[in-house]
C-alpha cells in the first residue's frame, strides 16, 4: 500500500473479479477498497518495521497491507510440533472414548451430516509478539462444522468424569527422565485437553471447512477442534480421538510446554505462578495511516475477549475511543477500528493503541507489572506503539 493508488470504482470491481451491478454482495474487503479509493486516501508509510519480510515457509501476516476482514487461506499463520500426518478421508473415523456409557467411532460422512454451524473466530497464536520477529501469528476465519457438546451428550458422559482431552494424529518422540530413574522415550500424539465443563460449551465446533472451502492439510484436514475465545494451541487438528478421562491429563502440551510463568510478590515475599496457556487475552495493532488531504484516518485490529472499546493515543496525548467499522456484532472475531486525525503537525509521530474488554479489564502497557514479571514470551499482549512521519498538506 506505499504510494497513491489511482484506480476508478470499475477497475477494482475488475481487478477483484467482481461482476454485480450492486454492492450489497461485495465481501467486505472490497467495499473497504471502494470505500477508500472513493475519497482518494493515499497511505503513509510507517517509519517503524513491524515483523520480518513475508516468507513462503513462515507465513505471517501482514499488517501493513491488512484488508481482508475474512483473511485468505494462503495467508494464514500455521504451526505444528511433530511432522505432519496424511490422513485419508475417506477412510477417517473419529473415536469417542474412555470414561463414556457408549464409545463412539464416527466417520466423516457422518460428522458432516449432523447439524452445520458457521463461526467467525480470529485464531492467534499464544507466542505471537513474544519475539520482536513473530508479530503476525494471528488470522481470522470463518469456520464450519458441528458442535462438540451434542456428541459428548450422545456417547454419555460418566459424572465422576474430570478432563477431556483432544488427540491429533500428528505423533513424535519425548524423552523425559522421572525421578530416580533412567530417561524413558514414549512416542506421544499432540494433545491438549479442557475440563468436563469447558468442553460442553456449544460454540466449540469439530471443523471440516474453513472459509468455505474443505481444510487444507496444512490447517488440519480432515477434521479439527475448533474452541473460540481459547489461543491456537488449544485448536488440535488432524482430531484422532477425543477420551473422557476421570484424572487429570498431564501431556507435554499443557504441563511442562505452553507454560506462562511470572514473578509475582505475595505479602512482600516472592512468588512464582505457573499457569497453562489457555483462553484468549485482549490485544490490538494499529495496521496503518491513510491521508485525504489534511485529514489522516489511523486504521487497527483489536481481538482476544469481549470488547467494550479500543482507545488510541498519538504522542503523548490523550487516550481517544475508536469507531469500530467491522466486526461489531462478531462474538469471537476481531473488530477492524478507525480514528480521524485531523491536520497533524508535520514530523514524526507515535500512535499506541489499547483495547479495553467488557470486564474492563485494559490491555496493558508493555512495562505493566503483569507483563514485566512474565518469564515466558507466551501470551505477550502488551500495547504496541509504532512511529510515522507526516508532511505538510
Amino acid at each position: 500500500m506505499a504510494g497513491k493508488t489511482n484506480l476508478s470504482r470499475r477497475d477494482v470491481l475488475i481487478k477483484g473479479g467482481i461482476a454485480t451491478a450492486g454492492t450489497t454482495l461485495l465481501p467486505s474487503y472490497v467495499l473497504a477498497q471502494l470505500d477508500r479509493l472513493a475519497r482518494d486516501e493515499t497511505p503513509v508509510n510507517w517509519i517503524d518495521e513491524f515483523g520480518p519480510p513475508r516468507s513462503p515457509d513462515f507465513v505471517l501476516l501482514d499488517w501493513n497491507g491488512l484488508e481482508s476482514w475474512i483473511t485468505p487461506v494462503d495467508q494464514f499463520f500455521s504451526a505444528s510440533h511433530y511432522p505432519e500426518p496424511t490422513v485419508d478421508g475417506d477412510t477417517y473415523s473419529l473415536e469417542i472414548t474412555g470414561a463414556v456409557r457408549q464409545r463412539l467411532n464416527l466417520s466423516l460422512d457422518e460428522i458432516k451430516s449432523m447439524p452445520r454451524r458457521e463461526l467467525d473466530f480470529t485464531l492467534e497464536c499464544s507466542g505471537n509478539r513474544g519475539v520482536p520477529v513473530f508479530r503476525g501469528g494471528v488470522f481470522n476465519a470463518r469456520w464450519t462444522g458441528t458442535p462438540l457438546a451434542p456428541i459428548l451428550e450422545r456417547a454419555g458422559m460418566w459424572d465422576n468424569g474430570m478432563e477431556v482431552v483432544f488427540f491429533g494424529h500428528d505423533e513424535g518422540e519425548e524423552v523425559i527422565t522421572p525421578r530416580r530413574s533412567e530417561p524413558l522415550t514414549m512416542k506421544q500424539n499432540f494433545a491438549r485437553s479442557l475440563t468436563m465443563a469447558q468442553a460442553m460449551d456449544p460454540d466449540i465446533l469439530l471443523c471440516y471447512e474453513v472459509n468455505g472451502q474443505t481444510l487444507p492439510p496444512k490447517h488440519g484436514y480432515p477434521l479439527r477442534l475448533i474452541v473460540p475465545g481459547w489461543y491456537g494451541i488449544t485448536q488440535v487438528k488432524w482430531l484422532k480421538r477425543i477420551e473422557v478421562r476421570t484424572t487429570r491429563y498431564m501431556g507435554r502440551f499443557i504441563s511442562r510446554d505452553y507454560v506462562t510463568i511470572r514473578e509475582e510478590t505475595h505479602n512482600g515475599e516472592t512468588v512464582w505462578r505457573q499457569e497453562s496457556v489457555g483462553k484468549g487475552r485482549i490485544n490490538s495493532v494499529t495496521a496503518r495511516v491513510t491521508r485525504v488531504g489534511p485529514l489522516h484516518r489511523i486504521y487497527g485490529a483489536v481481538w482476544g475477549e469481549p470488547l467494550r472499546e479500543v482507545q488510541v493515543r498519538i504522542d503523548d496525548g490523550p487516550w481517544q475511543t475508536a469507531e469500530i467499522i467491522e466486526g461489531a456484532d462478531a462474538e469471537y472475531a476481531w473488530k477492524f477500528w478507525r480514528l480521524d486525525w485531523d491536520r497533524p503537525s508535520p514530523g514524526e509521530h507515535t500512535i499506541t493503541s489499547r483495547g479495553i474488554t467488557a470486564a474492563g479489564t485494559m490491555q496493558p502497557a508493555p512495562d505493566d507489572p503483569y507483563l514485566a514479571g512474565k518469564k515466558t514470551y507466551w501470551e505477550s499482549n502488551g500495547q504496541v506503539t509504532r512511529t510515522i512521519r507526516t508532511f505538510e498538506s
